[in-house]
């Protein structure tokens, strides 16, 4: 089988050498995993690790739809003239409307422990649909905890910063003891 791919056109690029095959039944489109996204295509990254391709991925199951002036609760730019497989809406609100594009730098940045619903807050669904339509969230802590982002705030105050210094013992004292 690894040869045969070898040989298979991309639908998106033209090119041969695609390795990935749109997993509904009967589908033979195959494109590259780069090509994936400007050709629509949705990978799941859980389970079988299934991808489709732009006619046959996944569609969220919501009744809602974006109004005229519905904008991106990320990049604030209109989610109405945007093509369908690039628009998504929370599960659990039906409010919060964003780009793929922008929800998936999100679930990169928040990692599995803090991404949820930026309006409604919720996890639970919001997590199992965005996961279904193809959104990839590491399993790890977020990337604003990185590099000991908040070791300052573990530092203490050495000096006392008061127009009038309250301590008995003056402010030379105040700042040995801390």
């Amino acid at each position: 089988m690894g040869l045969l791919c070898s040989f298979q056109p991309c639908f998106v690029c033209g090119n041969v050498g695609a390795t990935i095959t749109c997993a509904e039944s009967g589908c033979h489109r195959s494109f590259h995993l780069p090509c994936a996204w400007e050709g629509e295509c949705v990978t799941q990254y859980f389970g079988e690790f299934r991808s489709f391709c732009c006619e046959h991925h996944p569609q969220q199951a919501v009744e809602a739809a974006p109004t005229q002036d519905s904008t991106c609760i990320f990049c604030m730019e209109p989610v109405a003239d945007s093509r369908p497989s690039s628009r998504m809406v929370c599960p659990a609100c039906q409010h919060a409307w964003f780009h793929r594009a922008c929800i998936q730098e999100q679930a990169l940045c928040a990692g599995i422990y803090c991404f949820q619903c930026p309006l409604c807050r919720d996890r639970d669904r919001f997590i199992r649909d965005m996961i279904t339509m193809g959104i990839r969230i590491p399993q790890r802590p977020p990337t604003w905890e990185d590099n000991n982002a908040y070791a300052s705030l573990l530092e203490r105050h050495r000096s006392c910063d008061a127009s009038d210094c309250l301590y008995p013992h003056g402010r030379e004292q105040a700042e040995e003891e801390g």
